[in-house]
């Protein structure tokens, strides 16, 4: 990567430290991890001193930069923030007290959080033993961007300034699908306030459409996340690789479950995506009664509280893998059925929440890129 200055090793701006303590049985030692990809430091569990193996804890305070000697190639280096002063850490974690004369402490911070530095941390770990791990003086070695200090604080100053608007947007966004699925729910159980109940196999029969598998046919496959996390695709199934499997046909239009996930949501409908792709024998599809009910408003039903304890009063068994729904049980579960017209005003809403989400969803992309191309300018001298 071309920076904005000059380069210097880390071993001029920074030193090893060690507090080393012997863990003393019957004490307790808060612990420090370091997250992968530039996520920062955390507290782990609390140990007691007694059931360590290492002789000696290192404490950490404040500043201090901490280093995951295995995992550095994979981003796990960061700065301790004050809330984890006073924790400990093994050997596996060295420690370097930065200089600040020379160096502003949230400048390294941020430089943590870019790929070009994990790189780097990367090829300082090749080729040692132990699993590639990076020694303390090879780490010392990777060299950094290095302005003034004055320089260094205006753009932490912006950094920080711009990572706080990003996350306010964050949580407004977040903010705006929590009301707005609060909305959906409320609506939805206003409209089924009084309607009559009745048997799935009265509303939205099973239809199974099994195919006929060719050597030379290709079958597009589909697949029902759980949670209530929709339908999703999966690669091209090819005749030829296929034998015993039986593969069935999904419609727009239709209720799709799967029987061995359908208790923890694996429940969606079916749009103009999946119509012709295929579903294993492990997926049923029900087609709700033209004029009766829709497979948004039964999708939407199934998943509420209300609807799941029944599919997973349908759904017997002790392990989650045994955990079946079987035909003639989900053909018994009773579920709402209001108004026709007033479920197609709620598939409407529905249509206008999901438009909302997946807004929400492409701006969510944009901003995850944001901070990376923030800190690619800070690190070329662009934000001067």
């Amino acid at each position: 990567m071309k920076f904005g200055w000059d380069c210097v090793p880390i071993g001029s701006i920074a030193e090893r430290i060690d507090r080393p303590e012997p863990p003393i049985a019957g004490q307790s030692y808060r612990q420090i991890g370091v997250r992968l990809w530039g996520e920062g430091a955390y507290e782990r569990e609390t140990i007691d001193g007694g059931d360590t193996k290492y002789k000696f804890l290192n404490k950490v305070e404040s500043g201090d930069i901490i280093v995951n000697k295995i995992w550095a190639r994979n981003g796990s280096v960061s700065l301790v923030t004050p809330e984890l002063a006073g924790c400990y850490c093994s050997g596996e974690f060295p420690l370097f007290l930065p200089n600040k004369e020379k160096i502003n402490p949230k400048w390294f911070f941020w430089i943590t959080k870019t790929r070009w530095f994990w790189n780097l941390c990367d090829e300082k770990s090749r080729g040692t033993s132990g699993k590639n791990r990076i020694k303390p003086e090879k780490f010392l070695d990777i060299n950094i961007p290095l302005p003034p200090l004055s320089v260094q604080d205006e753009i932490v100053s912006k950094i920080e300034n711009l990572s706080l608007k990003s996350g306010l947007i964050s949580e407004l966004r977040e903010s705006l699908l929590i009301d707005a699925q609060a909305m959906l729910s409320s609506a939805f159980h206003k409209l089924i306030e009084g309607a009559v109940y009745k048997p799935m196999s009265e509303v939205a029969p099973i239809v199974r459409r099994q195919i006929e598998i060719t050597v030379d046919g290709e079958y597009p496959e589909l697949g029902a996340r759980s949670f209530g996390k929709g339908i999703f695709h999966k690669p091209t199934l090819i005749g030829a690789e296929l034998d015993w499997q039986k593969l069935y046909t999904v419609h727009s239009g239709d209720l799709v479950l799967s029987n061995i996930k359908a208790w923890e949501g694996a429940i969606a409908a079916a749009g103009d995506n999946e119509h012709g792709r295929v579903g294993s024998h492990r997926y049923i599809t029900c087609v709700p009664v033209e004029g009766v009910t829709t497979a948004n408003f039964l999708a939407f039903y199934l998943l509420t509280q209300e609807g799941i304890e029944q599919v997973q009063a349908a759904s017997p068994g002790s392990a989650d893998r045994n955990r079946t729904l079987a035909m003639k049980r989900l053909e018994k579960i009773k579920v709402p059925v209001p108004d026709y017209d007033k479920q197609l005003w709620f598939n409407q809403l529905q249509s206008y929440v999901e438009k909302i989400k997946q807004a929400q969803s492409e701006n969510a992309t944009e901003l995850e890129a944001l901070m990376p191309s923030i800190l690619d300018k800070a690190f070329k001298g662009e934000l001067v």
